[in-house]
Parts: C-alpha cells; structure tokens; sequence
C-alpha cells in the first residue's frame, strides 16, 4: 500500500484547519445533514461492503450486517434522534457567591481530529468514531487499516463521494503514513487498536498536548458460576468468543469456571459450536479466517501451551483455527498474559468466587468482563469489586451494542468512551460561560473594600 507523503498529509490537514474556520461545520442543521448523507451512502454501498469484510476476513454476510453495518445504521439514528438536545447550550445553577449572574455550558467541537481504525471490525470502528466527529461538529481525517486493504479502499471511495476532503478525508498506507500523521497536531485523536500502539500514539499526542481516546484490549474474562444457566451460557459465551475468529477486543479472553460445572458447561460448549458452525467449523463459510499470516503463526504457537480438548484443527492456506478449548494452561504462559485475538479459549477452573476474584485482580484491569450468574448477591459482588471497562451479566458483548451505554476501558485497558451521547462527548470540549450582570456589584471582592475579609469569610466558610 502507497504511503502517504508529509507534505500531502499537511495540506490536507491545513485545509481541514481552514474550512473549520468558516463556522459551518458547528452549524445544527449541517451536521444533520452529514449524518443523513453518511447514512445513505452506506446503505447505497451494502453489498460492496460485505464483500469487502468476506475478502479481507472471511466474514459472513449476517455477521459483516449486524456487526459492522447494522450498528452503524442504529448508532446514526440514535444520534440524529437526540442531537438537537445534546448540543444546546446547558444553563446550571447559580452558587449564593455569584448572585445575579448566569452560568452555561456549551458543547463545542475540538477542530481537526484524527481517528485511526483497527483491522478487526474496519468498517465499524472508523465510521462509528466518525459519527461522534461530525456530530459536535469537527472536521476528521480517517487513518484505516494496511490490514483490510479491501475495506479501506472502499471507505476511502464512499466517504470521498460524500464529502470534500477539506471536511472529511481518507489517508490510506501503513506504518510510515501512521507515523506521519502523529507527527502533526490535531485538535483531537481517536485511536483503536493494541495497548503496544496506544502508547506510541499517547506519546505523540503528548508532545502537542493533544488529548486522547485510546480504545484498547486486553485479557477480558468470564466468569460462569456454579449456579448458572448452562445451555444458555454456552450458546452466548461460543457467540462472543468465536464471531470474527475471536478477533474481537471485547471477546471473552479465557473462561474463568467453576470446578462442580467445568465438565457439563465444555460439552455444552462442544455441542454449541457444531450447531454454529458445523462438525468441520474451519469449512463453514459463516466463520472468518484469522487476518493475516503473520497473526495465524502467533496463534498457532498458543496451541502449544495448554491440552487441547476441543478443536484445534487449521487450514494454513485458509489461515482459519477452528475454535478451540485448551485446558491445563500455565497462568504465566504466554496464552494466559498475552491478549488472544483469535480462536483459541483457555479454561481456568475455581473453587470459590474469592479465587476467581483474586486472579482478575493479579492481572490489568480488563476492557470487558462477563459473568453468568442467577444469583443477584453474586453478580453484586463482582460488579463492585472489580474494576473493568464494561460488560454482561448472563451475556457477552452485547453491551457494545446499545447507545445507551458509553463504551471504553480503564487503565491499560484504554480511556475515554464513546457510543451515543457519549461520542458526542467525547468529541465536543465542555466551554463554561459565566454571564455577570452589570445592575450592581458587589465590592467586598475588591482590594479597596473596608471589611472585606470579613464579609469573605462568611461567605466561604
């Protein structure tokens, strides 16, 4: 993939500067009708999408639908919904210190902002981000994904056919285009991807002072208690660990079990995934194939560090691993320290919820946890006593899919959030505004006051 210059990222960049100058991209009515066009242009552009995802991840068409186009359309809808509200002036109480003056805050854009997408959902996780950007009214530049080829070329055709590039643009290339683009200032970065990178895009973004999202990973578990509900838990937890070839941030990373219902929970398992994807899951066209050869080598190397009792099967010229549970893993191996990304499910075996507990607690805090429970005292506990950036109690990924809930991590897991009201936010700087009145004035607060320590001291105390 052809690298982008300095030079060309730079005028881009200053031509986003100038057109956000001009004030039209905060106007209401305008970002309501970017949002529409951004809408229309993708449904315009289904099917090509979809082909897109089957030939840069092998994805099905019900998956590439509800995973990558799908969110998007309710992610649109919800925030065309409620933007009107969000963006409107927030008027706040006055503190007895500030007697006839007026408070506001007011959402306002950052400028330019940059968002860099992964390659594991390439087509949701720039656009939703973008969402968000045109919402509170900046201009963005796109960096996607050298791994996606496919995709990123056909995000660069659709959003060059919506937009101008003075107000959105694409740069497409790989590490020396990544590199050129941090190297500049903007107003705002965006950026999804692996803790490794999050640190290298934090770092640039320090050196202009640039504030950050970073939308990372990590070693996200889930629990199933001793009182769950097992045929239920299976069929979710085999849907969140396996869609994408668990090339998922949010996938259940390794399963944390109870000892009285290890063995029932592994067959239902067993069992679940030969409904999904059949007897010969690396042959189902509705399982997607691991991104590229160098990502199928690493997980291959997992295999190695546990006893695989399901699965484990590969097809090197597919580069797909069929879904597979290994047990007996060491918990300083490398399957149980390093994020997975892939197919591969180590099984932890506990005796108590403290045990459970306590090796969560030895390890990052994680972007997701999941925890299958009847028992609402349980699920109390776990939500209270460990930290974690989001997650499900009886489920799996779905909480990434409603509006109504932010998304993000904590700690090595990432900061910031968004989704719903919550881009918006995070793309809108927070301006207070204190209006003072001019029918009189209070002169204790001056230096020339006669007992103006006292009347102070009343005040504030």
């Amino acid at each position: 993939m052809k690298e982008a210059s300095a030079a060309g990222i730079q005028r881009i960049l200053q031509n986003q500067r100038t057109y956000f100058a001009t004030q039209e991209t905060k106007l209401l009515p305008f970002r309501m009708e970017q949002l529409k066009k951004l809408k229309a242009g993708i449904k315009k552009r289904d099917h090509e999408v979809i082909d897109a995802l089957a030939l840069d991840l092998g994805k099905s068409e019900l998956e590439s639908y509800s995973t990558e186009i799908g969110i998007l359309y309710e992610e649109i809808n919800f925030t065309i919904k409620h933007l009107k509200g969000w963006a409107k002036p927030k008027k706040v109480k006055t503190a007895l210190t500030h007697v006839g003056s007026k408070g506001s805050i007011i959402p306002e854009p950052y400028g330019t902002v940059l968002i860099i997408a992964p390659w594991n959902y390439p087509f949701q996780l720039a656009l939703s981000p973008l969402v968000g950007a045109i919402a509170a009214g900046n201009t963005a530049i796109i960096k996607p994904s050298e791994l996606t080829p496919n995709v990123s070329a056909l995000l660069s055709t659709l959003l060059q056919e919506l937009y101008p590039p003075s107000y959105v643009a694409v740069i497409g290339g790989g590490v020396q285009t990544s590199q050129a683009l941090l190297e500049e200032r903007f107003d705002y970065i965006f950026f999804t991807g692996s803790a490794a990178v999050g640190k290298v895009v934090m770092e640039a973004a320090s050196r202009h002072l640039t504030p950050v999202t970073l939308e990372l990973g990590g070693k996200s578990p889930v629990i199933v208690h001793e009182d769950a509900n097992i045929p239920l838990a299976a069929k979710r937890i085999v849907f969140g660990k396996f869609m994408n070839a668990g090339q998922t941030c949010i996938a259940p990373d390794y399963l944390l079990v109870h000892s009285k219902i290890k063995t029932s929970l592994i067959e239902a398992m067993k069992e679940v995934i030969q409904a999904f994807y059949g007897p010969e899951p690396i042959q189902s066209p509705a399982y997607s194939k691991i991104v590229n050869q160098r990502h199928y080598n690493r997980l291959s190397g997992y295999l190695k560090e546990g006893t695989v009792i399901y699965g484990g099967e590969r097809n090197d010229s597919k580069q797909k691993i069929a879904p597979t549970l290994i047990d007996r893993v060491k918990l300083d191996s490398s399957v149980m320290t390093e994020e997975i990304f892939g197919p591969i499910f180590p099984v932890v075996e506990y005796t108590s919820l403290e045990e459970a507990i306590e090796l969560i607690h030895s390890r990052p805090k994680p972007l997701a946890l999941y925890l299958f429970t009847q028992n609402k005292n349980t699920a109390d506990e776990v939500t209270s006593r460990i930290s974690f950036g989001g997650g499900c109690i009886n489920d799996t990924l779905m909480h990434i899919a409603t509006p109504y809930l932010p998304f993000g991590g904590v700690g090595e897991s990432g900061m910031g959030n968004y989704h719903g009201k919550a881009s918006f936010d995070t793309f809108s700087h927070r301006k207070s505004v204190l209006k003072q009145t001019n029918r009189f004035d209070f002169s204790f607060r001056y230096p020339s006051a006669n007992n103006g320590l006292q009347l102070v001291k009343k005040l504030l105390k």
